[in-house]
């Protein structure tokens, strides 16, 4: 079952120009054609037969997938995180994740600045469910490095696409700006979902 763009519109804010976002959105859609032409190449069951984890098609295959498939849910959650409600400070229950894992949300920010500074691919604060805490973590790529099990709250494209238009290498004030716009709303959602 193939699956489809979701259709972000660009809301004016303080982070990305209209130029980065619809340059965004073409990489995004690509990733949401790359995973539909794995799927349906890997309904060839002969491929199957040639497995091997040394190389084969068939490993090519499933480890693009990943990489495409994570590509479209991160943009997606990345996308989600800009101004909407316009909320300045996090929801109760996300104050309350961030608090317990760091202390404080000035903390946990202070952490999350850090990380996407050290990202190349991306930054993400991610609910651990086996400790019960958030983290925050970098992925260098999509598909290598995510915490299996960790609920994603918080999503920062630290690739150089996402930024470079608009900010060439200055990541710091990209990175502040992301901080200063992020729709809590959205995050908030996220949240109450984490038990």
């Amino acid at each position: 079952m193939d699956i489809t763009a979701t259709p972000f519109t660009y809301q004016p804010n303080d982070v990305v120009s209209v130029r980065q976002w619809d340059a965004h959105q073409t990489l995004y859609k690509g990733y949401v054609t790359k995973v539909n032409e794995i799927s349906n190449t890997l309904q060839d069951t002969a491929l199957e037969k040639q497995a091997n984890a040394t190389y084969s098609v068939f490993r090519g295959l499933k480890t693009a997938e990943t990489f495409a498939l994570n590509g479209v849910v991160l943009h997606e959650l990345y996308f989600r995180n800009f101004p909407e409600g316009m909320q300045r400070v996090p929801g109760p229950r996300t104050a309350q994740l961030l608090s317990f894992a760091y202390g404080s949300v000035d903390a946990w920010q202070k952490d999350f600045e850090a990380t996407a500074l050290s990202a190349r691919g991306w930054a993400i604060c991610v609910y651990d469910q086996r400790t019960g805490r958030c983290r925050n973590i970098v992925l260098d790529n999509h598909h290598l490095g995510y915490v299996c099990g960790g609920f994603p709250l918080v999503v920062l494209d630290m690739y150089e696409h996402a930024y470079f238009l608009d900010y060439a290498t200055d990541k710091n004030t990209y990175v502040a700006r992301f901080m200063a716009q992020i729709n809590w709303d959205a995050v908030e959602k996220r949240a109450v979902l984490v038990p």
